[in-house]
């Protein structure tokens, strides 16, 4: 029951959309019809287009993502543990922060072409910040106390830093890592929309410059029912690596 009452909302929302596309308070063509657009989903699904190119969105999103929790949380911990690295690196990591990492779409284009690679590569760079941020200030974050004690026993920096620090670490590191996740998605469709051959972000702009705009609503409601699901099945994920806290 609680679970129906919490996606009440969207239920609303489909049939608001069905209702308004029929009554003509909304032309077709801005808003298809939500039944058409589901039909279109089927169709597509059965040619095989949405497999094949979702299959392509996901490896990228997957390879990008996995580099940028590995490199950004390995940066983070060890600029919080090594002041020289911190002296090093926060300044890069304060500069480009800001930056949208859409812009740097045509700099991996130039860098590594059309293909994969370019993709992964802007993942890479546009996730690893949130990461290494995360983890930077959970190591940061470290209790001093914790740290003390575990030298007054004699542990070595290397015992100290994974036995102590990066169990810390571990909270603030996993709420950068869900914001790279939101954020890998983002950086996906922006650039398969704009240099790809295949993709559901090279699929939406496809269909939409074709004027088969039930299909493209049908992957725009693909992406986000991915992201949405994505996102549900790391906080499931997130709760039980966590559990230790409780």
């Amino acid at each position: 029951m609680k679970t129906l009452i919490r996606y009440l909302p969207l239920l609303i929302l489909a049939v608001a959309w069905e209702a308004a596309s029929r009554l003509q308070l909304v032309s077709s063509l801005a808003l298809p019809p939500l039944s058409d657009v589901i039909v279109a989903w089927w169709d597509l699904l059965k040619s095989g287009e949405l497999l094949t190119n979702g299959a392509a969105s996901l490896w990228r999103a997957s390879a990008g993502l996995f580099l940028a929790i590995v490199i950004g949380a390995t940066l983070g911990i060890f600029m919080a543990w090594w002041r020289p690295v911190n002296v090093v690196l926060s300044p890069l990591v304060e500069a480009l922060y800001p930056m949208p990492k859409s812009a740097l779409i045509p700099v991996t284009v130039i860098w590594l072409g059309f293909g994969d690679g370019s993709k992964i590569l802007l993942i890479l760079l546009g996730c690893m910040l949130p990461v290494t941020i995360g983890a930077y200030n959970g190591a940061r974050g470290c209790d001093q106390a914790l740290v003390w004690s575990a030298r007054s026993m004699g542990a070595s920096r290397m015992r100290m830093l994974w036995d102590v620090v990066v169990p810390s670490a571990t909270p603030e590191l996993l709420n950068g890592i869900r914001t790279a996740l939101a954020l890998s998605f983002i950086l996906l469709v922006s650039s398969e929309l704009i240099v790809a051959r295949e993709g559901l972000g090279y699929l939406i702009g496809t269909l939409g410059a074709n004027g088969t705009y039930d299909a493209m609503y049908a992957v725009v409601l693909t992406v986000a029912f991915i992201g949405f699901a994505a996102d549900r099945i790391y906080q499931v994920i997130q709760d039980r690596m966590l559990r230790w806290q409780q």
